[in-house]
């Protein structure tokens, strides 16, 4: 599948200047502060400039000047490269500056290195300030914006579908999905019956998490069992899940457990048996997004479920680039180096190192990644 390689951003928060090769399991560790939560908010202002939203998006977050690095930064850039199967890579780069109370796109290109030994890449869109090109492939020629045109909004977010390459770099830019922290309260949405209709993700707040599990149930029975499979292995108690109807085309939840005899609605699971449960049919969902985000898994998990978590995770990310921020050193434990993404301070701004660029073989033969991390052998300590 085409995947994300390289990361390059400059001036955002603590990210002032940092470069990192993308991988296919991306776990970022370390204190409170060093910038985990920023990278995702790279990847979710990414998106929201690929759908057209990058002016709310940018209001959201109170503006460009309070998410630029202080006064070290003129600007906010990043750059980004996708792989493409039997071609060059494509090269996105966005620029974004103050300008007055709002800001300017002062530069933003996608490229192409199409022939090694040319002097410059391929553009199919370069747009200085008001000045927007676009390559028509049809025409083999640039084409001089002639349409209306949003200029605080990204080209990429408007080029013409037709222009098939820049439109495969922007749907999946765009298909990024962000998982938080899961709403759990007594009427939150996830504990409440849900209308029975064909999805195949729970929902950032797990409002289609019944619905999700019983049209996998139907359509995706391999993957149900494999969900199943999983909660047996984390819940030893539990027997099955089943789907009573509540109303027309409404269903509830329940949850068999061997030592009671009536089963349990999602309103009477515990906080962790419910997050565990939306995070096993996220993972396992066969419709994953280009890049999954998930903030703090960890959270209300038993330290004995973190395990499974892992390695969920590892095979989630056969199918989506998963970028996972944690606070959790036992989760680290059931890691690999090359799966680890340290993120520290230096003179307050953020480094973030791949855990298998250290030295760490002669450690790891008596000591486990947790262990390591706990040691301050790789930094990412408060």
């Amino acid at each position: 599948m085409n995947s994300f390689e390289n990361i390059k951003i400059e001036g955002y928060r603590r990210l002032y200047d940092v470069q990192i090769k993308m991988r296919p399991l991306t776990v970022m560790i370390g204190a409170n502060g060093v910038g985990k939560t920023s990278l995702l908010e790279i990847f979710l202002l990414l998106a929201a400039s690929a759908k057209g939203q990058l002016e709310p998006k940018i209001s959201d977050l109170s503006g460009l000047s309070e998410i630029m690095t202080g006064d070290q930064a003129n600007s906010l850039a990043i750059s980004l490269s996708m792989s493409v199967l039997d071609d060059a890579p494509l090269d996105y780069y966005l620029e974004i500056t103050p300008k007055g109370l709002a800001y300017e796109i002062t530069l933003e290109t996608l490229t192409q290195q199409n022939d090694p030994s040319a002097l410059e890449p391929f553009k199919h869109i370069e747009s200085r300030g008001l000045d927007v090109n676009y390559f028509n492939p049809d025409t083999q020629k640039f084409v001089h914006l002639n349409w209306d045109h949003n200029h605080l909004e990204t080209s990429l977010a408007q080029v013409p579908k037709m222009y098939r390459k820049p439109e495969n770099v922007r749907k999946r830019l765009a298909s990024c999905s962000f998982y938080g922290a899961l709403n759990v309260a007594p009427k939150s949405p996830v504990r409440l019956p849900q209308s029975m209709r064909p999805v195949t993700l729970p929902g950032s707040n797990g409002e289609d998490l019944v619905s999700c599990l019983y049209y996998l149930r139907e359509t995706n029975p391999e993957r149900f069992e494999i969900i199943k499979d999983t909660l047996a292995a984390a819940f030893p108690d539990f027997e099955r899940l089943s789907f009573p109807p509540v109303a027309a085309g409404t269903l509830a939840m329940t949850w068999k457990d061997k030592n009671f005899s009536q089963p349990l609605y999602t309103h009477q699971l515990s906080e962790g048996t419910l997050r565990f449960l939306w995070l096993v049919t996220l993972l396992q969902s066969p419709d994953l997004t280009a890049v999954t985000l998930i903030d703090e898994p960890e959270v209300s998990l038993h330290p004995e479920l973190l395990q499974l978590l892992a390695d969920l995770m590892r095979e989630a990310s056969q199918r989506t680039q998963l970028i996972v921020a944690t606070h959790s050193d036992r989760l680290i434990r059931f890691l690999e180096p090359k799966e680890v993404l340290v993120c520290d301070v230096e003179d307050g701004l953020t480094t973030m190192t791949w855990g298998d660029s250290f030295d760490l073989e002669k450690w790891l033969v008596d000591y486990s990644l947790d262990q390591i991390w706990a040691m301050n052998l790789i930094g990412g300590r408060p």
